[in-house]
């Protein structure tokens, strides 16, 4: 039996299911960091690299992908390396964010993502834009000059995850490797600077709460790091390949969209009329963009 829709063979429901799957999972992780903000968010990293790393080399086992893991020239561990520093920035910044309760920053983050990698687009890779779309930019950037003249000052958290993730992915495109691969390397090359870290650690590590002395019921929570960042992203790659990439990306708004809703309604942050009007004009912006990429999508389709 057919898995996708009659009449519209491009959108399958395993498709759908893997991506609503993934970005319902990255949207909720604040969940899961705040429930380990007992372990600072430099140090979280040390396990989430090292769990990562052995949670991908077993499936990449069961799988038989060692060698795909392997086969690459030394310039591809150069961008790998760059796109690992790259990874280990967002992770740390995020983390850091929510232990601090600024998960509206985040939120901000994650929308204004795809409009940084539209910039990255224009600047690196010689992407055109047509009016429509560059109106659509035009107004997310009012949005955040907004919310940076009712702070006094650059809201650092959200350009920072927007802009580290937004270079991951043109690495990914300047130097396209498989996705599971791809990965696996990036962590097997921060594992080495996380053992350092925790041998660091574990010599000037006193008796303050942290890392190395946390709880043997901590220690175990910490082991599921590597499913909480890998099974969105595998989850994620399932859906591209049965998805169009126009799909996918209009799934993309609802882990922002379920942050934005826990940092509200659950950790109670305060979310002020300059939000609002910030937001707002990212939504605006991004519903402009998308709705414009859906119709030249369309148009391509009929000339085909």
């Amino acid at each position: 039996m057919s898995d996708s829709p009659i009449g519209n063979p491009s959108l399958s429901p395993s498709g759908i299911g893997f991506a609503l799957s993934s970005y319902v999972l990255w949207g909720i992780t604040p969940i899961y960091w705040k429930a380990v903000t007992m372990v600072p968010a430099n140090e979280v990293l040390i396990p989430r690299v090292v769990w990562t790393a052995i949670f991908l080399l077993i499936l990449a086992r069961i799988t038989g992908r060692q060698a795909e893991t392997w086969d690459i020239d030394l310039r591809e561990w150069g961008w790998t390396f760059v796109a690992a520093l790259l990874l280990a920035c967002n992770w740390g910044v995020f983390i850091y964010a929510v232990q601090t309760d600024q998960v509206i920053a985040t939120s901000l983050g994650y929308y204004i993502n795809p409009l940084a990698s539209i910039v990255l687009g224009l600047l690196v890779v010689g992407e055109r834009l047509n009016r429509v779309q560059a109106i659509a930019i035009g107004i997310a950037g009012v949005g955040v000059a907004t919310m940076t003249l009712q702070a006094g000052s650059l809201p650092w958290i959200s350009l920072v995850l927007a802009s580290s993730f937004a270079f991951y992915g043109l690495i990914h495109k300047l130097a396209p490797r498989p996705a599971f691969a791809g990965l696996t390397r990036e962590m097997l090359i921060l594992t080495p600077i996380a053992l350092f870290g925790l041998g660091w650690l574990i010599i000037h590590t006193s008796d303050e709460p942290g890392l190395v002395n946390a709880p043997l019921k901590l220690q175990l929570v910490l082991t599921l790091t590597s499913v909480v960042t890998a099974a969105p992203l595998l989850l994620f790659h399932a859906a591209t390949r049965r998805l169009p990439l126009i799909a996918v990306g209009m799934f993309q708004y609802i882990s922002p969209t379920l942050t934005l809703l826990l940092a509200v309604a659950v950790y109670d942050e305060t979310f002020t009329m300059t939000h609002a009007l910030g937001f707002g004009c990212v939504w605006l912006g991004l519903a402009i963009f998308t709705l414009d990429s859906v119709r030249r999508a369309r148009e391509l389709g009929r000339t085909l």
